[in-house]
């Protein structure tokens, strides 16, 4: 157990952190499987939709500390291929 101040201090700083952190990567998780659901049920338009407020929450969280850019930029990237492949799947 901590015994400075400082010490202290710090772990609740760090409690409070971890509980910000781990709420934002919830809610990536929740939006990518609702994307998933999307594309899993074919509706070209609903999961182009899905992937815009993916994106858009991706890039939220990659603004703050909880997630690296190029994390962010990696995500995207695969939901944008799997996206492109049922757009293609659809005008085939």
């Amino acid at each position: 157990m901590a015994h400075s101040l400082s010490a202290k201090k710090r772990v609740r700083q760090n409690e409070k952190r971890r509980a910000i952190n781990r709420a934002r990567k919830s809610s990536i998780k929740t939006q990518i499987k609702h994307f998933e659901t999307a594309l899993a049920s074919g509706d070209l338009k609903a999961a182009a939709e899905q992937f815009r407020l993916t994106a858009k929450r991706l890039d939220k969280v990659a603004s703050t500390t909880t997630m690296h850019k190029r994390t962010a930029a990696r995500k995207k990237s695969r939901l944008a291929k799997k996206l492109n492949a049922l757009k293609a799947k659809a005008s085939a």
